[in-house]
């Protein structure tokens, strides 16, 4: 017997990943079950942004960093973004901000 499936089948969500200069956020429709990982395959992501390895690429939900995108089932609404890779450790961040910090002062 063949079914089709139907809008109760499916959920919509969004797939976001960021640079300096711009964005995208796309959004569609899932089958229900899908995970994070499936989601940012599905999205066509990879097709504008070739830098991306979902394989290894970090990503959260509205900014909650989850540990296994794989495992991941996503809910109706839910946005999954896909982190870059630091360009510069946050400790080396925030001693070059004090560093210029003290400069200023001094002047």
């Amino acid at each position: 017997m063949h079914t089709t499936a139907n809008n109760t089948d499916r959920i919509l969500v969004e797939v976001a990943y960021a640079l300096p200069d711009r964005q995208s956020i796309i959004a569609f429709n899932v089958p229900l079950g899908c995970t994070a990982y499936d989601a940012v395959k599905l999205s066509g992501l990879r097709d504008q942004y070739n830098e991306i390895d979902i394989d290894t690429a970090p990503m959260g939900i509205f900014g909650q960093r989850i540990k296994d995108p794989r495992q991941h089932v996503l809910q109706k609404g839910e946005r999954v973004e896909v982190y870059r890779p630091l360009t510069i450790d946050p400790k080396e961040i925030r001693r070059l901000r004090a560093e210029a910090a003290r400069k200023n002062m001094s002047q």
